[in-house]
């Protein structure tokens, strides 16, 4: 997983069809939906994503981040999404909402012995020039069936992540 990021952030700068931007993400908060456990809803974490076309009405973009997950233990996960624009203004440096799909492997300690699963999940991405707020949906069918067994949590729903996305430009001088 390192080196896959060591290598993203070696050669991207240098290849010539990435001419997009570079994003800096904070994660944050899950809302655990219905849940009547105690859950890690704290995911601190850092990672960064590329976009390779801002501003366009498809959003394409590669990721790599890894976080404190709900059991409070460090997972890892790398992937692309695709996203759609849904509604954009000119208006507050250009606000825009997109909603989409994520597909990615990751690592979690456990499930799969800490070996790296597939997965791809909707989201939803709201912000504009500088800033966003990314949001991804995991259903409670998609926690089971990444599993592979009968969720511990019978009471929740599903689970809401929450990142902050800002663009590098802004934090750099």
């Amino acid at each position: 997983m390192r080196l896959s990021i060591l290598f993203f952030l070696a050669f991207a700068p240098f290849s010539s069809p990435l001419a997009g931007q570079y994003n800096v993400i904070l994660n944050g908060k899950s809302y655990h939906i219905d849940s009547r456990y105690n859950w890690n809803d704290d995911n601190v974490g850092a990672g960064i994503e590329y976009d390779f076309n801002p501003g366009n009405s498809w959003k394409k973009t590669i990721m790599a981040n890894g976080f404190r997950d709900s059991n409070d233990a460090m997972s890892y996960m790398a992937g692309a999404g695709l996203h759609r624009k849904l509604l954009g203004t000119q208006t507050f440096s250009n606000l825009a909402i997109y909603a989409g799909l994520n597909a990615f492997v990751m690592t979690r300690k456990d499930v799969n012995d800490g070996r790296p699963f597939p997965g791809l999940l909707p989201s939803l991405i709201i912000g504009n020039e500088f800033a966003a707020l990314n949001l991804t949906y995991l259903p409670r069918k998609a926690i089971e069936s990444t599993t592979h067994s009968q969720i511990v949590d019978p009471t929740i729903s599903g689970i809401v992540f929450m990142q902050l996305k800002i663009q590098l430009d802004v934090l750099l001088p």
